[in-house]
């Protein structure tokens, strides 16, 4: 029997708490490295309410420092890019000799930040469909969706293929109970994330209103329109062109969902950085190097830089 991969989980919030528990929950060796939640976590283990059926881990390997946490096959990283200057310091202390780094961050340019501390050959890109939130220390509650887009990348973002490693980690996902999707294209994932995550991020932020009022309101409705089809526009110069029909099937999905408070109003509304310059500002640089503006992003980049919180 071929031995499991061993995980370990940086940032253990709404994304990482919660997959990181499906996996232990299905055997394998977890290792969770926690900061201001680390004695709680240790002491209680980790509570999760989820649709699919709630439960406790009462006890897991909790650890407050890199250097203490034994090497693993796979380093999941769940942080808000906003912390991302603490991975050069801390990736190459988690991972073993052949090891690889499962990014699940938001918006552009995580991977290649990533690839100057471990190189670029080690790294996987994840995209999580999920709503989920962090209500206390160590309990995640889980409202809806949970799926994982994995990709291979690569430096000149050309599409990797599905790869052996790949194959292994989803297995292992999808056998925690977790949906995984193998992709040969990383980038175009990324962008159609984005095709999402750049309106109703920054909207919900700005109007301060949960995803149903966003698509119910006929104002906020059209301008996450618009900013929906600037993405796509974006996309295709980038060599990534995304279809109509995908566009509008994020839209009815959005009006599906139960009322949710996306990642960036949770960051402001707690006081926390919110990941402006993943979300917006690279992805806005990047089009405009490729000769498209992207002016209704634009401006709510420029509203979403005057509400940062200044920590």
């Amino acid at each position: 029997m071929t031995p499991k991969n061993t995980y370990t989980i940086v940032g253990t919030g709404a994304v990482g708490g919660y997959y990181g528990a499906l996996l232990q929950r299905a055997g394998h060796d977890v290792r969770f490295l926690l900061n201001r939640d680390y004695e709680h976590v240790l002491e209680n283990g980790l509570v999760i309410e989820s649709r699919n059926g709630d439960f406790c881990l009462p006890s897991v390997h909790a650890f407050s420092s890199a250097d203490q946490v034994p090497r693993s096959d796979v380093v999941i990283v769940a942080l808000k890019t906003t912390a991302n200057h603490l991975l050069p310091e801390i990736l190459p202390r988690l991972l073993c000799r052949h090891g690889v780094v499962l990014t699940l961050q938001n918006g552009l340019g995580s991977e290649a930040a990533i690839a100057e501390s471990i190189g670029a050959d080690r790294i996987l890109g994840g995209l999580c469909f999920l709503c989920s939130s962090k209500i206390a220390p160590g309990h995640i509650r889980h409202l809806d969706y949970g799926l994982i887009t994995i990709g291979e990348y690569t430096p000149d973002g050309v599409p990797a293929g599905v790869t052996p490693r790949m194959k292994t980690i989803g297995k292992e996902m999808e056998t925690a109970g977790i949906p995984i999707r193998l992709i040969e294209d990383l980038m175009l994932a990324r962008w159609k994330k984005l095709v999402w995550n750049i309106p109703f991020n920054g909207m919900s932020v700005i109007h301060d209103l949960l995803t149903d009022e966003l698509v119910r309101r006929e104002d906020t409705r059209n301008r996450c329109r618009i900013m929906m089809d600037e993405v796509a526009a974006a996309a295709e110069v980038c060599a990534r062109p995304i279809e109509q029909a995908f566009i509008n099937k994020m839209m009815t999905d959005t009006e599906k969902m139960r009322p949710y408070a996306p990642s960036m109003k949770l960051d402001y509304d707690r006081g926390n950085p919110m990941e402006i310059e993943s979300i917006y500002g690279n992805p806005l640089r990047l089009a405009k190097r490729a000769g498209v503006l992207m002016p209704e992003t634009e401006r709510l980049y420029d509203q979403l830089k005057e509400k940062q919180p200044t920590v």
